[in-house]
């Protein structure tokens, strides 16, 4: 047995290739973790501002009407176009609603205040809708003053 030079077990990998193993497990587990973490969990909402009704109601419309009655008086002298007035009359109906009731209506839609418990001020503000959006020849802005004031007016 002259050949038999004895048995020689494999070779040995280096080192660095168990912690290139481990280095790469430790990245792909850290991904996964990093993942799970910042979209699994919900984060509570922020806390909504309470709502103050306002004290003295009769001092809030009067203020209304009178900014009703400055957007009239700006479309009479040409100071406002009447789309621009009738504009200026929705949000005006829907600051109003929002100052008395706390709903964000100036950010609504038509279709979302009639959604919401706010009748009176969803009727007016489709009533003023065709002179905001609809095509020539617009409605006169005395009429979408008036029905801007019968909201704010008839409020209770």
């Amino acid at each position: 047995m002259q050949d038999d030079q004895g048995f020689y077990g494999p070779l040995q990998y280096s080192q660095g290739w168990i912690w290139a193993g481990l280095a790469l497990l430790a990245v792909v587990l850290g991904w996964y973790a990093f993942v799970l973490f910042s979209t699994g969990r919900r984060r509570a909402p922020a806390p909504r501002p309470r709502f103050t009704p306002p004290s003295d109601l009769a001092a809030l419309k009067q203020a209304y009407l009178q900014r009703i009655d400055a957007v009239s008086a700006g479309a009479a002298a040409g100071q406002l176009t009447t789309r621009e007035s009738h504009r200026e009359l929705s949000l005006l109906v829907r600051k109003f609603a929002r100052d008395v009731t706390g709903v964000d209506a100036p950010r609504m839609t038509l279709a979302e205040l009639h959604g919401h418990p706010l009748p009176a001020t969803a009727e007016a503000v489709g009533r003023i809708y065709p002179g905001e959006f609809g095509l020539e020849p617009l409605p006169a802005v005395a009429d979408s003053a008036e029905t801007a004031r019968r909201a704010v007016r008839e409020w209770s």
